[in-house]
């Protein structure tokens, strides 16, 4: 529970902040569709799914952005150019939330990116991630669209460290000639940083300690996926098929890690499985109270008027 003392950079994109002290606006989550491994996708690669219930998952997390109040995106995941395409299509025509165009391919995310400039939805989407590993496609594609973005905090000369974080976004660490912040700044004026999640045990806690730093330094938008680091924890996957309860106890860890990231100061969570959207969003909207209740009281922080704190508490 702290306020920072350089000036927040607000990021807006569609109709959603991201930004701002703690306590002052309401977190951002993302839920991931189309995942790897999703059981709604037939087709990942022509991008064949089941509209009916991709729909129905889409407009549960709407429901419950309104509920609690939680501003909320959808993180938009594609294995090929073409399946991203009829994924940008459909989800757009379902919610007017932002997306977040992702994948593991360089060629479809570019491909992402000029879509949704050529059809009129650059201003609501955001590009993961601007990292070491941007290759020509990406460039020539943001340069084109210059689409808000997140930049990614990794450094695989130094994964473990907040300096190897910081190093990355502002000398490039060795591995560029610039930092990715200035890199960044070529292609686009709104970006998000992410901190790189690693392992625990090679990085989670100095990622969330990352948080604090860069918000302090650069005064831009932090956030995370922090639950990949509980997908990551080989013990926790034995307990889970160990003991009866097992699966219960890896939802609840999962889910629950969004706190340390919002705690640390962070401002958006790309929380996983867009499935899990009604164990997050309160969670989040409680953490989210307690924050503004205590910011409000002791560092003269106060929440805007659309915040959880406003709505939910002594409803």
């Amino acid at each position: 529970m702290f306020r920072f003392q350089r000036e927040q950079t607000i990021v807006e994109v569609g109709k959603v902040k991201f930004g701002g002290q703690p306590g002052e606006f309401p977190t951002v989550l993302a839920g991931t569709i189309f995942y790897g491994g999703h059981k709604i996708v037939s087709d990942p690669h022509k991008g064949e799914f089941d509209r009916e219930k991709a729909e129905a998952l889409i407009k549960r997390q709407e429901e419950l952005s309104d509920t609690t109040m939680l501003p909320h995106v959808v993180q938009v995941f594609a294995e090929a150019p073409d399946a991203m395409i009829r994924y940008i299509d459909f989800v757009t025509g379902v919610t007017d939330a932002p997306i977040i165009i992702d994948s593991t391919d360089a060629m479809t995310r570019a491909k992402g990116a000029k879509y949704v400039r050529e059809v009129g939805l650059g201003d609501k989407s955001i590009y993961n991630s601007i990292n070491v590993s941007l290759t020509g496609d990406e460039i020539e594609a943001l340069r084109e669209t210059r689409i808000p973005a997140i930049v990614l905090a990794f450094n695989p000369k130094d994964q473990a460290s907040v300096k190897g974080r910081i190093d990355v976004l502002t000398t490039g660490a060795g591995i560029l000639q610039d930092g990715l912040l200035k890199i960044a700044q070529e292609f686009t004026d709104k970006i998000l940083l992410d901190v790189a999640v690693t392992a625990l045990g090679m990085g989670t806690g100095p990622s969330e300690m990352a948080t604090y730093v860069m918000k302090t330094r650069f005064g831009l938008p932090v956030g995370c996926g922090i639950h990949n680091a509980v997908s990551a924890w080989v013990w926790l996957k034995r307990y889970k098929k160990q003991v009866a309860e097992g699966r219960d106890a890896f939802r609840v860890c999962d889910v629950a890690s969004a706190v340390i990231h919002i705690m640390c100061g962070g401002d958006f969570v790309l929380y996983g499985p867009i499935e899990n959207a009604p164990y997050a969003f309160p969670l989040v909207a409680f953490t989210n109270c307690v924050v503004a209740e205590a910011v409000s009281a002791e560092a003269e922080t106060k929440p805007v008027e659309e915040h959880p704190f406003n709505k939910l508490v002594g409803k």
